[in-house]
């Protein structure tokens, strides 16, 4: 059973953690004897359990952005240039021919074509499957251009 109230409280607490972190106040972390942690703003007078002085500095997690870097002359903010655009194009393109590639070699690896194996051995025992010749030529060829296309793809990646 849920009870609404447990999420308003925690509401309640993230917005008091909040306000304190604003105004740079001290808060107390409760921890009674059953493991169940509550915060407060005062130090309470009695408490059987353990108490957590938290001191909250606003400025500790501030953060310094650097300034956009301004556009190339002759182009606006936020619009590659006709090179960039035929960069992004080629990477793209590299990166299609690579996923295409690893695709084919993947599938003929999973899902070999009747005569793509054979068995060999004595029947009755050490009887196993080989790839036959032609197969195996294909699968080279397959990883080959699968090879090729992410070597492709790698000089494209470094010409960015």
């Amino acid at each position: 059973m849920r009870f609404p109230f447990v999420s308003r409280t925690a509401a309640f607490v993230v917005a008091g953690l909040a306000c304190a972190a604003a105004s740079g106040e001290t808060l107390y972390k409760l921890i009674d004897k059953n493991g169940k942690v509550t915060y407060s703003e005062a130090k309470p007078k009695t408490f059987d359990g353990e108490v957590i002085r938290i001191d909250i500095d606003p400025n500790a997690n501030t953060a310094t952005l650097e300034k956009p870097k301004p556009p190339a002359p002759g182009q606006r903010a936020g619009n590659p240039t006709p090179a960039q655009q035929a960069e992004e194009a080629r990477l793209g393109e590299a990166r299609q021919r690579a996923y295409r590639a690893g695709i084919a070699l993947q599938e003929a690896k999973d899902n070999p074509k009747e005569g793509d194996m054979m068995m060999v051995g004595k029947v009755g025992g050490g009887v196993r499957t080989i790839p036959s010749e032609a197969y195996q030529q294909r699968l080279d060829r397959l990883e080959a251009a699968a090879r090729s296309a992410q070597e492709e793809l790698q000089r494209a990646e470094q010409g960015r």
